[in-house]
């Protein structure tokens, strides 16, 4: 597709999806702006207009008592059901990448394992050091149960979670328990042995959103262990921003 679209409701996106990615058009003043031009061959062209709500029933399951610190691999748990997969929260607990570094102090710096790498300290007792993980691993461990169907939305717009959740799949995202901005006083920084560093709060937290209207995020709560817990839609983004935009889904 060369050139440019002009539509007359800007609510609508034309997406290229593959198993791999989705690539979207953007609405600008009533008209598309394509993104980069993608390079494989087995493309499908849809317009697709973002349902005005939504509201998927995807399966709840608890973290708790089994995983104090296990609520990214219970989302995904949740999400891969949803698909069909039969797997539980613990066996990927198991079996999500796991980043050994123990945590120490050196020269007044704080080290610790990379949650991009791997899940960092102990899920299973809040008695030793932890934290949790991030996308690139659930997306890792994801891709084994669902090969070649995996999405990986993270740094995306968040309209392209709400397309997701349009074409009736669930998004796993990391936000914090609050599901709203947090002040700086909430952040520190974990050094890492390869020179690298990360920005981490320990009200880190990840849940399974399930829908959206235009007010409202919704989404099942492995901690609280309530489905279609609900936030304010614009401070839920503010957070999944804050924590690095992290978000996989799936498709068929």
């Amino acid at each position: 597709m060369k050139g440019r679209v002009v539509m007359k409701k800007p609510l609508l996106l034309v997406s290229i999806i593959t198993t791999s990615s989705f690539l979207f058009y953007y609405t600008v003043e009533n008209s598309f702006s394509p993104l980069p031009q993608p390079t494989f061959s087995d493309v499908d062209y849809e317009v697709i207009k973002l349902a005005p709500n939504v509201l998927l029933d995807a399966p709840l399951i608890k973290q708790m008592p089994e995983l104090p610190r296990g609520c990214e691999v219970t989302s995904l748990a949740m999400l891969l059901q949803h698909a069909g997969v039969s797997v539980n929260k613990l066996t990927l607990a198991a079996e999500i990448q796991k980043d050994p570094t123990p945590k120490f102090v050196k020269d007044g710096k704080t080290y610790f394992g990379n949650p991009q790498v791997g899940f960092v300290g102990n899920m299973y007792t809040f008695s030793k050091p932890g934290y949790g993980v991030y996308s690139k691993p659930i997306s890792d461990l994801a891709e084994k149960y669902l090969p070649g169907k995996i999405v990986n939305l993270s740094n995306r717009s968040f309209k392209e979670l709400q397309l997701s959740l349009t074409l009736g799949k669930p998004v796993w995202v990391v936000s914090n328990v609050t599901f709203a901005p947090l002040s700086d006083r909430y952040f520190h920084t974990w050094h890492h042995t390869d020179g690298s560093s990360t920005k981490i709060t320990m009200k880190e937290h990840s849940v399974l959103l399930t829908g959206y209207d235009d007010k409202f995020i919704y989404f099942n709560d492995p901690l609280s262990g309530k489905k279609h817990e609900k936030a304010p839609i614009k401070d839920f983004i503010s957070s999944w921003v804050q924590m690095g935009s992290h978000a996989i889904s799936y498709l068929d």
